[in-house]
């Protein structure tokens, strides 16, 4: 058996119980691993229903442009479902997003328009804002808009809904969703609950977005709002595709743990899977009270874990925002283990020989180059021998006539491995603020010290 084309092969993705991170939760914990879709995520199932339904309607003419505010994982299945069916994509997306997703975007032929996020909804430079003047200046084009087409919440219900009642055959008792545009959410809880009204629906929220309040309250509070690194989940305004009378209730989960939580899942599962599943999961185990031994959990995974590879999955992005505290040694531990030393440097004005003095004397072999107190380059040996051997004469000329770029800057939490990728033969030290605001050096010696020490 073959299939006709790749949209074919959407759906039917398998169920699998989690064994080792949900230890201590009541109840069998299973999850819908969306990402054996062809476009790695949940996504592909609403960007093709979307896409039918425009050209039943007559919306989406052959030949035309779809044009789409997204994270990501909808413009994959919008771009992919293009190709087979002979349509152009323009996508707006957030600097939030990962830039594997819009690496991923370009790679099916779309063209990704990068907006900034901490902007309100109806700021002419907002993402949804520059779709829709998209949408009204490029002829013959079609913005499907996944938070308000109801098309979204339609798929799920016809496809994702049943699927978890058959798997589960009609055992289900929760069901658990990180909640962006909320089509999952609201398409599969409408079924399961038609099947069994008993079955409790939780949505996992993010801090900075609405929902929770809303939800709990009936007010939309803007107060809630506020910029936040979770991907693929919460919102700034109400999609009509979430159904607030089909969600039982809202749990928020911290940028922190949703981030290290998504880790986890592949380190203690071997599933790899995107940030709202790490979301998900950091919810329900803050919910595991609500449970009991004999219910039946099904959380959505949402999408793959190769497009947060520069995120998530990288420990300096995580040590920079301190989400990880771990043994590895970092620029704060080494120069916990360094000598007390004042760093030499050297202002611009000074002469080459004046330098040439300070090596000798200091028995060093580069000095960073300052001006008005800043650091703005360095001066190495190798320098001064290369511009001497060209013009003697430059003895007397200031350094900032031969000075080369400075060292790198990192921060306290960068990594050690970081660090030791960063001093090469260009660089044989890095620069660090300390606590108090001071400039330090670690040079490659001081990399090695604290290590054997």
């Amino acid at each position: 058996m073959w299939y006709n084309n790749i949209l074919e092969t959407i759906g039917n993705t398998p169920l699998v119980k989690l064994n080792t991170i949900t230890k201590g939760i009541p109840g069998t914990i299973l999850a819908k691993i969306e990402t054996t879709n062809p476009g790695n995520s949940i996504k592909d199932r609403m960007a093709v229903k979307m896409i039918d339904d425009a050209e039943r309607s007559g919306k989406l003419k052959p030949g035309g442009t779809i044009i789409e505010g997204t994270s990501g994982n909808t413009g994959m299945g919008l771009a992919m479902a293009a190709i087979i069916k002979g349509y152009k994509c323009i996508f707006t997306t957030t600097d939030k997003q990962s830039k594997e997703k819009v690496d991923a975007l370009r790679a099916f032929g779309a063209e990704v328009i990068v907006c900034p996020t901490n902007v309100e909804p109806e700021d002419p430079r907002s993402y949804y804002s520059v779709s829709s003047r998209l949408e009204r200046e490029v002829p013959n084009s079609w913005k499907p808009n996944q938070y308000d087409n109801l098309a979204n919440t339609a798929a799920h219900y016809e496809q994702t809904g049943p699927e978890i009642w058959e798997q589960t055959e009609g055992k289900i008792t929760h069901l658990v969703v990180g909640v962006g545009t909320g089509g999952t959410i609201s398409g599969a809880g409408k079924y399961l609950k038609e099947k069994n009204p008993d079955i409790q629906v939780w949505g996992i929220d993010t801090y900075g977005s609405v929902f929770k309040k809303y939800k709990e309250t009936g007010i939309f509070d803007k107060d809630e709002i506020y910029p936040y690194i979770t991907e693929g989940i919460g919102e700034d305004f109400l999609p009509a595709n979430v159904n607030f009378d089909v969600i039982d209730l809202f749990e928020k989960v911290t940028d922190k743990d949703a981030a290290l939580m998504t880790r986890d899942i592949a380190r203690k599962e071997g599933i790899f899977v995107g940030n709202s599943a790490g979301a998900a999961i950091g919810g329900l185990i803050q919910l595991k009270d609500k449970l009991k031994p004999e219910d039946v959990v099904v959380v959505i995974f949402h999408d793959h874990g190769s497009r947060y590879m520069g995120k998530m999955y990288n420990e300096d992005w995580l040590r920079e925002r301190g989400f990880l505290q771990d043994e590895k040694l970092t620029a704060k531990s080494i120069l916990a283990k360094k000598e007390a030393t004042e760093i030499v440097t050297l202002d611009a004005t000074k002469s080459v020989l004046e330098a040439i003095n300070t090596i000798k004397s200091m028995n060093i072999s580069q000095i960073p180059v300052t001006q008005q107190g800043m650091i703005v380059g360095k001066i190495a040996e190798s320098d001064i021998l290369s511009a001497l051997l060209e013009n003697p004469g430059l003895k007397s000329a200031p350094i900032s006539e031969i000075m080369t770029a400075t060292f790198p800057f990192v921060d306290l939490n960068t990594s050690i491995d970081k660090i030791s990728s960063l001093i090469n033969k260009e660089n044989s030290a890095v620069l660090v603020e300390d606590e108090s605001g001071k400039i330090e050096i670690i040079t490659q010696y001081d990399v090695i010290n604290a290590i054997s020490g």
